[in-house]
C-alpha cells in the first residue's frame, strides 16, 4: 500500500495525454502549454527519481521501523482518529520539507530540479530530484510518536498523487470555500513563480492552512513566469539534477572562512556574506 504511487502512473499518463490534447484543439488563452523537449527531460526525471527510490525507500522504511520500535507507544492502525492524525501530521512535515528546500541552499540544490522548467503542466509534476535524500528528516518524527512505518509512506504517497494534479494552467480559481483551505492549482502556480511578489511563497502540499498560519501565502494576481530567477536553459537530464550542487561546490571552495562556507550551504539562495563581500559566487538561482 506505501507504493501506491506506482499503481498511480497510468492515471498520471492519461491525464498528462488529455491535457497536452487540450493545448493542441482548444484555446490557450495565453497558456504556456507544452514544449517537446521540456517535457522529455520532465518525463526522463520522473523516471530516474522513480529508479534512484527503489534503492533509497529501503533505507527509509529500515529508518522508520527502527524508530517506530523505539516509540513508547504504537498508535491504533484502525481508528479513524488515527488516520485523521495523519493526514494533518503529513501535511505538516511536508510543508517543513517544502518550506526548508527553498531557505536552505544544501536543500534547495536537490529540490531546484521541480522548479527549473519554464513551462507549467502536468510533466512538470514528474520533474523531480535525483538526490531524493533530502525528503527524509522531515518525517522521522511520525514513526517516533506511533505511527505505523507503512502508513506514514502511504500518506506521503497520496500527497504526491493530490500534487500532480494541481501543476496544471488548464484550471482556473476554485470556489472561495476551496482555495481557503487546499492547495490548488492557482496556488500552486505562484510557488512555480519567479516574479518578485511569487518567490518563496505557497510551501504547501495538499492544505494551504500551513501557509496562512505561517504568513508564507501569495494569491495568483498578475500572471505568472514559471522557471528560476536565473534560468538553466538546458535540457540535459545530468545537468538539470546537479547543476545546483555544483554550483554550491564552487562557491564553498571560493569562500575563504568555514563560517562563510556553513552559511553558504544553509542560509538561502539568494545569501550572500557580508564578511566577504568580494566573493564572487556561481548563480543561485531561485523559483
Amino acid at each position: 500500500m506505501a507504493e501506491i504511487l506506482y499503481y498511480a502512473f497510468p492515471y498520471f499518463i492519461l491525464l498528462l495525454v488529455v491535457e497536452f490534447a487540450s493545448f493542441r484543439h482548444l484555446e490557450s488563452d495565453g497558456m504556456i502549454g507544452y514544449d517537446a523537449q521540456d517535457s522529455r527531460t520532465s518525463i526522463t526525471m520522473g523516471i530516474g527519481n522513480v529508479i534512484i527510490n527503489v534503492g533509497w525507500k529501503f533505507a527509509v522504511l529500515a529508518a522508520y521501523a527502527v524508530l517506530y520500535e523505539l516509540a513508547p507507544w504504537h498508535l491504533p492502525t484502525d481508528a479513524w482518529w488515527v488516520w485523521v492524525a495523519l493526514f494533518f501530521a503529513d501535511d505538516f512535515s511536508y510543508y517543513w520539507f517544502h518550506r526548508v528546500s527553498h531557505e536552505s541552499r544544501v536543500f534547495w540544490a536537490s529540490h531546484v530540479v521541480h522548479h527549473s522548467s519554464q513551462h507549467y503542466n502536468l510533466s512538470t509534476a514528474l520533474r523531480q530530484t535525483w538526490v531524493p535524500m533530502t525528503y527524509a528528516p522531515f518525517w522521522l518524527w511520525m514513526p517516533l510518536v506511533g505511527f505505523a512505518p507503512w502508513m506514514v509512506l502511504l500518506a506521503q504517497a497520496w500527497s504526491l498523487i493530490y500534487q500532480f494534479g494541481i501543476h496544471t494552467e488548464r484550471v482556473g480559481r476554485l470556489g472561495r470555500p476551496i482555495e481557503a483551505v487546499l492547495n490548488t492549482p492557482s496556488h500552486h502556480r505562484v510557488h512555480h513563480g519567479s516574479n518578485e511578489q511569487y518567490l518563496d511563497k505557497n510551501y504547501g502540499g495538499i492544505l494551504v492552512i500551513w501557509d496562512r498560519l505561517f504568513g508564507t501565502f501569495a494569491p495568483e494576481r498578475e500572471r505568472v513566469k514559471y522557471g528560476l530567477t536565473t534560468d538553466i536553459d538546458t535540457h540535459n537530464p545530468v545537468r538539470v539534477a546537479f547543476h545546483e550542487y555544483i554550483d554550491l561546490w564552487h562557491d564553498v571552495r571560493r569562500a575563504t572562512s568555514w563560517r562563510t562556507r556553513a552559511g553558504l550551504a544553509l542560509h538561502g539562495p539568494g545569501w550572500r556574506p557580508e564578511a566577504e563581500p568580494e566573493l564572487e559566487l556561481d548563480s543561485a538561482t531561485r523559483g
